[in-house]
């Protein structure tokens, strides 16, 4: 099955066709602005390479209007072909896409999307993509992860986890990977399974996982308030 990957979460643009649970194309950027800009450019190359038997979205949270382009984008393409929708929590796609790419790592993964000020969206996964703690909100204070670091390594990865480096940084079991990006490539064996599984979305309904209410940035345009 071909199933047309979408990551918008982000500040990473980021599109996919991945067959079989195999990416075979993948188109990305982490411009600013690319979300409205790039992504309707990407999702055209490569539809125009191969027909999708489905689509998946990254789900959240993480950008409002990130993800409302990825999900109004992946509606669309649902609409317009007559497929099925899916999606996947933005978090647990991150995790997986870090054990894909490390196999060798078999202690717990910590993806952190950066919420602004010390606050963090969090989730704790094993190795077999087991969600040990759900998605939260989660403001990043001394402590907050020694469950978990007493049990064993903690990879920290995203761009919220430099938050917790000078809390954490000293544990022996804290690790971190600055080099991890999001993608949209850590979605396909998750989509895969959720195809297979049947476990699809209303296209009608379906909503982002926001968490937390979209909050307006002051006009800085003169006049304007």
């Amino acid at each position: 099955m071909k199933i047309l990957l979408i990551e918008t979460a982000t500040r990473v643009c980021s599109a996919a066709m991945a067959v079989d649970g195999t990416v075979t194309m993948l188109r990305e950027c982490a411009d600013a602005d690319a979300h409205s800009t790039r992504l309707p450019l990407f999702l055209k190359e490569i539809t125009d390479a191969q027909r999708p038997d489905a689509v998946c979205v990254s789900a959240g949270p993480g950008s409002y209007t990130g993800l409302r382009i990825g999900v109004s984008s992946a509606k669309g393409l649902c609409y317009g072909y007559g497929i099925p929708l899916l999606s996947v929590p933005t978090l647990l796609s991150m995790a997986a896409r870090y054990y894909a790419q490390h196999a060798d790592y078999n202690g717990l993964v910590c993806p952190m999307i950066d919420a602004r000020r010390m606050e963090c969206y969090t989730m704790v996964v094993d190795r077999d993509l087991n969600i040990l703690r759900d998605t939260q909100a989660e403001v990043i204070v001394e402590g907050c992860y020694d469950q978990w670091l007493d049990r064993g390594e903690v990879m920290f990865i995203g761009d919220g986890a430099a938050k917790t480096r000078p809390l954490l940084d000293g544990h022996p079991n804290a690790r971190y990977d600055d080099a991890f990006t999001v993608s949209a490539d850590g979605m396909a064996g998750l989509a895969e399974q959720r195809l297979a599984a049947r476990q699809v979305e209303d296209v009608a309904y379906f909503e982002p996982f926001y968490l937390k209410d979209f909050v307006a940035k002051k006009s800085v345009v003169h006049g304007l308030r």
